[in-house]
């Protein structure tokens, strides 16, 4: 059976790497940017099952990149998990309008994230 692709999008070390390595324990393949302006590109040929992007960045503006990944007609219809801004509402406010289907807190993530992976993946 093949394992699911989840595409990470993170620039901070180590929320990234142990949402990284949580997926791997979740049984998942993943494929990790650092980039924001590369995230359509990266889902497109990739095709993973769902994107995860962390909206805490001192380069890359992410929010404009979720946008741009659900406006994109070959990568609207995937599930798209924003982690991050714990201190900023305003950030996970604009994650949200951006088309993220899932805003959380960075704190609880790792902890609940079959959970998070399961509603972000049911079918309406």
């Amino acid at each position: 059976m093949t394992q699911p692709l989840a595409l990470v999008l993170y620039e901070r070390l180590i929320p990234g790497s142990q949402l990284v390595n949580r997926l791997r324990d979740l049984n998942y393949r993943v494929l990790t940017i650092a980039e924001a302006e590369k995230l359509v590109e990266s889902a497109t040929a990739a095709k993973p099952l769902l994107v995860l992007t962390d909206v805490v960045s001192t380069g890359n503006d992410v929010c404009a990149a979720i946008g741009r990944l659900k406006q994109n007609p070959a990568t609207r219809h995937l599930p798209v998990i924003a982690f991050g801004g714990d201190k900023s509402p305003e950030l996970q406010a604009a994650a949200r309008d951006a088309g993220a289907d899932l805003i959380i807190g960075e704190t609880g993530l790792l902890s609940h994230l079959p959970q998070f992976l399961d509603q972000a993946l049911q079918v309406e």
